[in-house]
């Protein structure tokens, strides 16, 4: 029987709703455990924002201001997006080349699991990943940096970088569908880093070049900056609605690529 044969017969299979959450449930776990092993993974997302965050936040500029915002809180907005687009790309992108190498998504295509359990699992874990490091730099910066907000506007903040991450792990989906297993790290530093400049994550956007200010308008993480910026109160004057539109659109474009990515895939295993 055939591979083609196989994957027409699982897609036949009547699951009960609470059947098919459990293997969402059971791929999200297994997911997350994998990359909690992988060492170089959790170390990288972790330890770079944290890192930066000690220089630049508390060691060196812990009681000089950015406007009318102390340096310790506008870093967790800047860092805090620079970790969450770290997590998802990452994690989506490069594990999504890896098992394409490897040929493991035949094999998930072959079992009886539902086929987007394993992409909501990158999505969800990315999410995830986000969460730790966002909430690591909101410890650092209330007990060595002297942030004090109110908690509604921790949580508010916490909210808006977690749900900011989905339009990265959609990137990576879209880069791990186009980069090969040993090309997507470095696939994704070179999008990476010189976007996290120019969106102004490692140096405030006005002390930017006017060409560069104009071109991170373009950029989704200066929309996902600017959102936490605005909620400790150190936003630009571009209204919410436009900085969530951009990162709608942007995921949506994403995701249509990941999916032309897929289709082809499949066209190249099954014809």
């Amino acid at each position: 029987m055939s591979t083609a044969t196989i994957t027409l017969s699982n897609a036949q299979i009547q699951r009960s709703p609470r059947h098919t959450a459990t293997i969402y449930l059971k791929e999200i776990k297994y997911e997350f455990l994998k990359n909690l092993r992988l060492r170089l993974y959790t170390a990288s997302v972790l330890s770079f924002p944290i890192m930066f965050y000690i220089l630049f936040g508390v060691v060196l500029h812990s009681n000089q201001t950015i406007g009318a915002t102390r340096v310790p809180t506008y870093l967790i907005a800047t860092y805090g997006t620079w970790g969450v687009m770290g997590a998802s790309l990452f994690g989506t992108a490069a594990g999504l080349a890896s098992d394409r190498g490897l040929g493991w998504l035949q094999v998930k295509r072959a079992s009886p699991m539902p086929p987007f359990a394993y992409f909501v699992a990158k999505v969800v874990v990315g999410m995830a990943f986000s969460a730790i490091v966002v909430l690591a730099l909101f410890a650092l910066g209330v007990t060595l940096g002297g942030v004090r907000m109110p908690f509604f506007d921790f949580a508010r903040l916490f909210g808006t970088l977690v749900l900011g991450s989905v339009p990265f792990s959609a990137m990576g989906l879209a880069l791990g569908y186009f980069a090969g297993p040993n090309s997507a790290p470095p696939t994704i530093n070179l999008i990476y880093l010189p976007m996290s400049f120019c969106s102004g994550l490692w140096m405030p956007i006005m002390f930017l070049p006017k060409i560069v200010q104009k071109f991170a308008l373009a950029m989704p993480p200066y929309h996902l900056a600017q959102l936490a910026l605005g909620v400790v109160g150190a936003g630009t004057r571009e209204s919410v609605a436009t900085h969530w539109g951009g990162l709608i659109a942007f995921t949506m474009i994403c995701m249509g690529i990941a999916r032309i990515g897929f289709q082809r895939d499949q066209e190249k295993m099954y014809g």
